[in-house]
Formats: structure tokens, C-alpha cells, sequence
């Protein structure tokens, strides 16, 4: 299992979906989940809300295919919902921290559903034991639900998640659902994306724009950093819990999250990458006779590279999308054959060639080393790597599973180093200039895991990283 996971290289952990005053709520929940599956196949959960104000929900640990049938479909009755899909970072996994989260209060109970990590929440929790929350799950999105309830006096509810979210730090966007409404809130550095689409005259909110593709959604807009957007029978209303606004979008949203068809703030990710690839032939030629992609997140990059070189683009890895979730490799020698079911070279195009190698990022090293060595012996003469994303250097401590110095082989070594360590004839790294530049121009991103310049405080998450004396 270990294996193949080193061969995806990164986790985002988790998607967020919401719906409000539509029919068969769930069933359009579900499909729009089959959507974000790319963000989450850990877990996953719908919750919804039926016309006596029920809460019902069904959740569990697999794909959404796995976890959702016919059967248990049906009995998500009513025309509001929203759903999740994740992988566990912050609190480990187990079906105890499968979202959405659904909470009873004698002021009404609600549904919590987040895509990000906080990086106060040590703090926080120790904060609420002390004012006697228990809390039943370990991850740190049922933070906010205690904090929302920490104090029960007649105040409206939106004054209650404005306090609440002012006391959190991190990346997040929350979706919290009532008997008669949805929240939808982002944090105030703009780190995840949330966007809003209107759907036979009701509302979805969605953390990637293709779920709105797949459910034939029109995009209305981008949910603003630092706002709670209430959705309801009086249609979208805005409240601002932060006037410090910012625009740091992480740029491994851009650059690997993200699907290709997916737009992230007014920028379609396909569009991106495929400039990063022609950045990156400008910073970093390569003489060679094709350029080969890795399946799937770094193919426009490699689309762009070919486009600006001239040099020929060709499938020269596939990859099998038929290996399970749960894939089983019993023995030491299987395991050494992972990354050949996971990918191919097509030896007939890649034998006698010089090949450039478009990957979107190194961060352990293990991927960009076999695959290396998987194209030469499929007859390779040279291969020349080139990333579509500077060196990650820096643990990130936002949501994605890269929380230690010690799992980052940029952090420990020189170009040379790293170039000599996956095999490759030459190694080369997309600028961070280069970024902004094929986001359009724009002057903001989260590029901490590049920079070490990190937008919010970090709290305890310094200690936590700071196994190898690196802060």
C-alpha cells in the first residue's frame, strides 16, 4: 500500500460540496462528488436535510462508489445537502473523522463539512476542553462546531460563526448546514478555493468548479476570502467576519490539485499548466526527440513544453486506472513491481530516444527515481527531467501531507544531488516567478512550500516540522 502511494507523491486532503433548494439534493451531491473524487478516496459523506427538518446522512471509508448505493441514496430525502470527500491529514483516519460531521443542540442541530487544516487547533482544543467540549472525532474541523456552541445565548447564528472563525487560523472553507440554511465560509488568505453556481433556480457550492460542469451548474462566482456567504430562501447574502483580505491561493491547486477543467479564481487549471510548460522550456531547454507527461496532472504542462520546443509530444507512460484503492502486494518482490502497475512506458515510442520528462513536482523522490529508470529500460537513450513547479523545500501545514522536512528530498539536497539521485541526464525546475506569471499576471500565492514564507502563524506546527533542527 505504501508503495503506491509513494507513486501519487501528494494528498490534498479533501473536497467540499453544498446544494440548497433543489430536487434530489443527494443524488446531484453524489454525482458532484464522483467530481471531486480526485480530492479525497479516503472517506466520504453526504448529509441531508428533509422537509420536517431531519438530518440524515449516510458516510463511510472508500470512493464514493463504494460508500454510496441505490439503497442508501434514497433514504437521503429533501432538497438541501452537502457532502465531502476526503483524505486524513490533521487527526489521522477512521470512519470517526469521515465528514460531514453532523452535531444536536437544543438550539438546533447542524452539519459541518471542511477542506483545509488549522493551524491553531492544539491551542483550541485545549481552549474548549477546559470550557468542557468532548470531542468525538480527532480532526481538527470539529473545532469549529464547539466553537460555534461555546456560548448559547439568543444571538443569531451568523454572529456566532463570525466569532468562531476569527478564533481559527489556517486554511479552511466550511460549509455548515441548519434545518433551513447553508454557511459557506473561506478563510481570509483566500488558501482553498470555493466557488458558488446556480442550479434550477436553487444554489451548490463547490470547492472545484467541474462539479458544476458534471450536475450542468452555471458558475456565479468565487467565494471572497475572509466571507460567510448565507444561502436560503432569501437567496445569497454576504457578511464579511474579516476585513484583512488576501489572495494567496495555494499553487499546488494550480500546478497538481486541481482537475484540468476546473477555473480557480477566473484561471482554468488546464490553461495553467499548460503555460508553466512553456515557462519552462524558455528557463530550461532540452535537446531531445519527444516529451512524455506524467499521467495525469502534469500532461498539459507537457503539452506547453512540446509547443514552445517544437519537439514532438508523445504517450510514452500510461497509466492504469484499474488499480484499487486497497490494492494488495504481499511480498517484498510485488512491491518492487508497484510503479509498473501503476504505470507503463510504451517501449515502442520511447526505445533509441531522447526523452524530456515533464513532471509537476519532486517531493520524496521515489516517483520521479522509477520512472526514470522505468523509461530507460524501455530503451530511453537520455532522459532530461523538467518540473513544472520550483523545488519543494518547506513542509506545508495547510491541508497537504508534506507536514515534515525529513519526507522532502529538495530540503536535504542540491540540484546536482537530487539530479544523480532519480537517474535523469539533467534536472531542471520551473522558477517561482514563472508561476505567477502563468496565473495571468497575479501578484498572490501561497508559495510556502517553495519559499518557506508562510502567510499565517504557525503555532505549534513549527514544533511539529521541526524534526531535522531545520527552524
Amino acid at each position: 500500500m505504501q508503495e503506491l502511494y509513494d507513486i501519487r507523491g501528494l494528498h490534498e486532503e479533501c473536497g467540499v460540496f453544498g446544494i440548497y433548494g433543489v430536487h434530489d439534493a443527494a443524488t446531484l451531491t453524489y454525482y458532484a462528488l464522483h467530481a471531486l473524487q480526485h480530492r479525497g478516496q479516503e472517506g466520504c459523506g453526504i448529509v441531508c436535510v428533509d422537509e420536517g427538518g431531519r438530518f440524515n446522512h449516510v458516510k463511510g471509508e472508500g470512493l464514493v462508489t463504494e460508500v454510496f448505493k441505490e439503497s442508501n441514496l434514497a433514504s437521503l430525502k429533501g432538497e438541501m445537502a452537502i457532502g465531502h470527500v476526503r483524505y486524513s491529514t490533521a487527526g489521522g483516519g477512521g470512519l470517526m473523522n469521515v465528514q460531514p460531521f453532523v452535531f444536536h443542540h437544543n438550539t438546533g442541530d447542524f452539519a459541518l463539512a471542511h477542506n483545509g487544516n488549522l493551524v491553531n487547533s492544539k491551542q483550541l482544543i485545549r481552549y474548549l476542553e477546559n470550557k468542557g467540549s468532548l470531542f468525538h472525532s480527532t480532526s481538527d474541523s470539529e473545532i469549529l462546531a464547539h466553537l460555534i456552541k461555546k456560548e448559547t445565548d439568543n444571538r443569531h447564528r451568523i454572529h456566532a460563526i463570525v466569532d468562531a472563525l476569527n478564533m481559527i487560523e489556517g486554511a479552511f472553507a466550511f460549509l455548515i448546514m441548519t434545518a433551513n440554511r447553508i454557511y459557506v465560509c473561506r478563510d481570509k488568505y483566500g488558501l482553498r478555493p470555493l466557488s458558488i453556481g446556480r442550479l434550477n433556480g436553487g444554489w451548490v457550492v463547490s470547492s472545484e468548479t467541474c462539479a458544476f460542469d458534471t450536475i450542468g451548474a452555471e458558475f456565479v462566482r468565487d467565494v471572497l476570502p475572509g466571507e460567510v456567504v448565507t444561502i436560503d430562501h432569501h437567496g445569497l447574502r454576504s457578511t464579511d467576519y474579516s476585513q484583512f483580505k488576501r489572495y494567496h491561493m495555494c499553487a499546488m491547486e494550480y500546478i497538481y490539485f486541481a482537475r484540468p477543467d476546473s477555473d480557480i479564481e477566473g484561471r482554468n487549471v488546464h490553461a495553467f499548466r499548460k503555460e508553466t510548460g512553456r515557462l519552462l522550456y524558455r528557463e530550461s531547454p532540452a535537446e531531445a526527440d519527444i516529451v512524455i507527461g506524467v499521467p495525469d496532472s502534469s500532461l498539459s504542462a507537457a503539452m506547453g513544453y512540446s509547443e514552445e520546443s517544437g519537439i514532438p509530444y508523445e504517450m510514452g507512460l500510461i497509466k492504469n486506472k484499474y488499480i484499487g484503492r486497497t490494492f494488495i502486494q504481499p511480498s517484498q518482490s510485488l512491491r518492487e513491481k508497484g510503479v509498473r502497475m501503476k504505470l507503463s512506458a510504451v517501449r515502442s515510442i520511447v526505445n533509441g530516444k531522447r526523452v524530456v520528462l515533464i513532471d509537476d513536482s519532486v517531493v520524496r523522490g521515489t516517483t520521479s527515481r522509477r520512472i526514470v529508470r522505468l523509461l530507460k529500460e524501455a530503451g530511453a537513450t537520455e532522459v532530461h527531467v523538467r518540473i513544472a513547479s520550483p523545488p519543494i523545500t518547506h513542509p506545508c501545514f495547510y491541508g497537504v501531507d508534506i507536514s515534515t522536512y525529513e519526507e522532502l528530498l529538495c530540503a536535504h539536497h542540491t540540484l546536482d544531488q537530487v539530479q544523480k539521485m532519480i537517474g535523469a541526464d539533467s534536472l531542471r525546475f520551473l522558477s517561482q516567478e514563472a508561476l505567477f506569471a502563468a496565473a495571468a499576471g497575479r501578484n498572490e500565492l501561497c508559495l510556502a512550500c517553495f519559499s518557506g514564507k508562510y502567510p499565517t502563524a504557525l503555532y505549534q506546527s513549527v514544533e511539529e516540522a521541526n524534526k531535522d533542527g531545520k527552524f
